[in-house]
């Protein structure tokens, strides 16, 4: 059975967040192919899309590589999503479903209960699908691929701590759906945007501006035809 490029692609989009290939290493289709249990044709279309994503570079006499991002294009991520992240906010509020409210519902209680046990294992994957799912209530496909794409690449250049107060972020994220649900755009707006540039202030380079790459993960071995991997 032929594996879909895309699980190929968010295999080895996995790995490179998460350092397992360093900034600047060559990627073969040779080496990934055997990696991943798959044939070369999907590593080569993942490669492909991963180098539209900025994830990859092709350099002449080296083949496939993983990006070297400055620390200005870095910079430039966490600006982008400080204004997208809002206009997204806005549009679910007008254009959300029902089937989203109840998502965003239940995240939120799941959330709030968790921060105030201080159980904190779960909230930054429950955060993740909460914006995620809010950017899906947009109903504008282009806009919910770029945060996609935005939220990958920043997790890749950026370590972010737990926030000091998980109560009052999920209490933020309870008033984005509250605006959302009374169809309130602007209030949305203003709130995703303050969470927002809340969240980014403690972004943190995994990189220096020198060029110094960041520690390689060694540990990752997940192959594409788990059931496990999803996005």
């Amino acid at each position: 059975m032929r594996i879909p490029a895309h699980s190929v692609c968010t295999a080895i989009r996995d790995d490179i967040v998460a350092g397992v290939y360093e900034r600047g290493g060559r990627l073969t289709e040779e080496v990934l192919a055997r990696r991943y249990g798959v044939s070369r044709v999907p590593v080569r279309e993942a490669l492909r899309t991963l180098e539209a994503e900025g994830f990859v570079v092709t350099r002449r006499h080296a083949g496939a590589c993983v990006a070297e991002p400055t620390e200005q294009e870095a910079v430039d991520l966490l600006e982008m999503r400080t204004l997208l992240e809002p206009l997204g906010a806005s549009r679910a509020a007008q254009r959300r479903t029902e089937a989203h409210l109840k998502v965003l519902r239940g995240l939120v209680r799941l959330g709030q209960e968790r921060a105030r046990r201080g159980n904190s294992e779960d909230l930054r994957s429950l955060g993740a699908w909460f914006h995620e799912t809010l950017a899906q209530a947009s109903a504008s496909p282009s806009l919910t691929s770029m945060l996609t794409q935005l939220r990958h690449k920043i997790a890749w250049m950026y370590t972010v701590p737990a926030p000091p107060s998980p109560v009052d972020c999920w209490a933020e994220h309870g008033a984005i759906v509250d605006a959302v649900a009374r169809g309130d755009s602007e209030r949305a707006r203003a709130i995703t945007a303050m969470h927002t540039e809340r969240a980014t202030a403690a972004h943190r380079l995994r990189f220096a501006s020198g060029g110094d790459r960041p520690e390689r993960v060694r540990n990752s071995q997940h192959a594409v035809n788990m059931p496990s991997l999803r996005h």
